[in-house]
């Protein structure tokens, strides 16, 4: 089932996010056959401010696991983190069946 995991950053904390980025790639390419897609959302500064990943997991059980394990959550980089289940309409053009 796939899941949307939204992330936002604490203000101020891009250090914090810097710092901890190798450790963040590295545990997202433990799940790479798992992950839809991932990506940093981008604040007005163009500097990075929150994360979104796409994740293929069992259940809401797993997909918080996920969410808790990554690095940048251990470190407090997170004001919040929502994650919700997602039906696939549309992919690659078309319209998913």
């Amino acid at each position: 089932m796939l899941f949307a995991i939204i992330c936002t950053d604490k203000p101020g904390h891009f250090p914090t996010r810097s710092a901890t980025r190798p450790d963040h790639l590295a545990y997202l390419k433990t799940y790479a056959s798992r992950i839809q897609f991932a990506g940093p959302m981008m604040g007005a500064d163009g500097k990075p401010s929150g994360s979104m990943v796409m994740v293929d997991v069992a259940d809401q059980a797993e997909a918080e696991g996920f969410a808790a394990g990554d690095p940048y959550a251990k470190v407090g980089l997170f004001e919040s983190v929502i994650i919700r289940p997602l039906r696939t309409v549309f992919r690659d053009g078309q319209l998913a069946e």
